[in-house]
């Protein structure tokens, strides 16, 4: 297999996109009449759901194309610095090389999710999109945390936290001033 886009073309031109197949199937909405829950109710709808389930179960194993390189030629990262949250290329080529039974594992996370959406569909379990949106969303932020953001622990955003609240108040203040009375 040849692959024709990077690791990250693949998720933003392909898994992310179809994901939403399956995220913006189900939701609850909430106005000034009320809640109302939406869901697939025609079969052009649950199509739209099963495009998504399919496309997911199949193309999680691209992912597995290791000739594939991480990112477009030239696109290191979106961070950079002494603290930057996402990991380089080679950082991740390391990363997965050390420990590729977390990969593998990853896309079979993500692929079942795919599996259970078809299985889904063919019985026309709405109630149960939810747990399955709830999986997608669960094995895509545990692969990007991994392997795309790790930084990004409750640590790094305490000092984000810290930061923006030194910058935001005159004299280094880490506290609302009191209000005038």
């Amino acid at each position: 297999m040849k692959p024709v886009v990077s690791v990250k073309e693949l998720m933003r031109d392909m898994i992310d996109p179809i994901a939403d197949n399956i995220f913006d199937a189900i939701a609850v909405i909430v106005d000034r009449k009320g809640a109302v829950e939406h869901n697939p109710k025609t079969d052009e709808e649950w199509a739209r759901v099963r495009v998504g389930g399919v496309t997911m179960a199949e193309g999680a194993y691209l992912l597995k194309v290791r000739t594939r390189p991480w990112t477009p030629k030239g696109d290191e990262n979106d961070t950079t610095g002494p603290e930057a949250v996402e990991l380089t290329p080679a950082q991740i080529t390391a990363k997965v090389e050390k420990d590729p039974v977390e990969w593998n594992a990853r896309i079979e996370a993500l692929r079942n999710v795919g599996l259970q959406v078809m299985d889904i569909v063919d019985r026309k379990a709405t109630q149960e999109l939810w747990d399955a949106s709830e999986n997608l969303d669960a094995a895509c932020e545990a692969c990007h945390k991994s392997y795309w953001y790790p930084g990004e622990t409750s640590d790094y955003y305490r000092r984000l936290d810290r930061r923006m609240r030194e910058h935001n108040y005159p004299g280094g203040k880490t506290t609302l001033p009191e209000p005038e009375k």
